[in-house]
């Protein structure tokens, strides 16, 4: 682990704080009338997502911590876990599906994902930006609601609901931004 200055913190640093790992979302630096400067951030738990706002001078150290983003390959579901594979050693971990939360959905077999790790411990899963998906169930067009552009609910075949043009039918492959969850174009 590295050491910075207090007010060498950016967003996006990971840091050791409290003996917690923190991920800094909001850097202030401030310069008070009276008295010395200091970095205002705000900072988020890697792990329990609880939010912690801290200052931070610039004499203080803070230690920062590397990530190490490993390719997997989702394989199956069991029970109430998610298996993966390592890409390059071939071994297989095992996360919660509440770990990866509700992008889970959007595995499918097969499919590459990236960990975020520290010390053999997962930390975060990166997905791809966007999936394929089919469309099972789509509303009927209405009629006489072509002045603007309605969109329309549509249910994709990994059971998610999202608002798609009224010109999707039911089997037709859709772009899903992972994201956001929401509908991005047809499928080439």
């Amino acid at each position: 682990m590295a050491k910075i200055n207090g007010n060498e913190i950016r967003p996006g640093n990971v840091v050791n704080h409290q003996d917690r790992l923190w991920v800094a979302v909001k850097v202030d630096h401030v310069k008070p009338g009276k008295g010395g400067a200091y970095a205002q951030v705000e900072l988020k738990a890697i792990l329990g997502g609880t939010k912690l706002n801290e200052r931070f001078r610039s004499a203080e150290t803070v230690e920062t911590v590397e990530l190490e983003f490993r390719d997997f390959t989702y394989l199956y579901e069991q029970g109430d876990n998610l298996v993966f594979m390592d890409q390059n050693s071939y071994e297989q971990v095992e996360l919660a599906k509440d770990f990866v939360g509700e992008r889970a959905a959007f595995l499918q077999d097969g499919m590459k994902i990236t960990l975020e790790m520290h010390e053999e411990t997962p930390l975060g899963v990166k997905f791809p930006a966007n999936v394929v998906l089919e469309v099972t169930e789509v509303d009927p067009v209405q009629k006489g609601q072509s002045v603007s552009s309605q969109f329309k609910p549509a249910i994709l075949s990994n059971g998610l609901k999202v608002m798609v043009p009224p010109f999707i039918a039911v089997g037709e492959r859709i772009v899903v931004d992972t994201a956001e969850a929401t509908y991005m174009r047809r499928a080439d």
